[in-house]
């Protein structure tokens, strides 16, 4: 494979819109959140076809197989075409919103008399 048909891990996550911006994804390297091939690489690591990349984003792991290596980001139907998603697929929908929910107290703001009993049961008032 010749150098031309390489180009910097970093710069292919943000082109096929792994991660928002380059910034992110050059974070992620330096931060030592990409694989390729198993070993933690740096931002300006060259991958080409057939490369094996791994990528972490929040609590979920993303791996990739190259297919097309790209220099400049391109729109999504496109980007999907130049890689093969090997991702574990995603937790439950119904997890994540359960777990992801505030906790909701009942009557909401407490009135007058609730705040007077609660001061009873504190001993704050005679």
């Amino acid at each position: 494979m010749t150098e031309a048909e390489r180009v910097r891990v970093d710069r292919w996550l943000w082109s096929v819109r792994v991660y928002k911006t380059r910034t992110d994804a050059t974070a992620a390297c330096t931060a030592g959140h990409v694989r390729v091939g198993g070993n933690v690489v740096k931002p300006a690591q060259k991958v080409g076809v057939g490369d094996q990349v791994e990528a972490r984003r929040g609590d979920r792991t993303f791996r990739y197989e190259v297919v097309r290596p790209l220099e400049k980001r391109v729109g999504p139907p496109v980007a999907v075409t130049c890689f093969v998603d090997h991702s574990p697929p995603p937790p439950p929908r119904d997890d994540v919103l359960a777990a992801a929910a505030p906790v909701v107290v009942a009557g909401g703001r407490p009135t007058k008399r609730d705040r007077r009993r609660l001061d009873d049961l504190r001993g704050g008032r005679d």
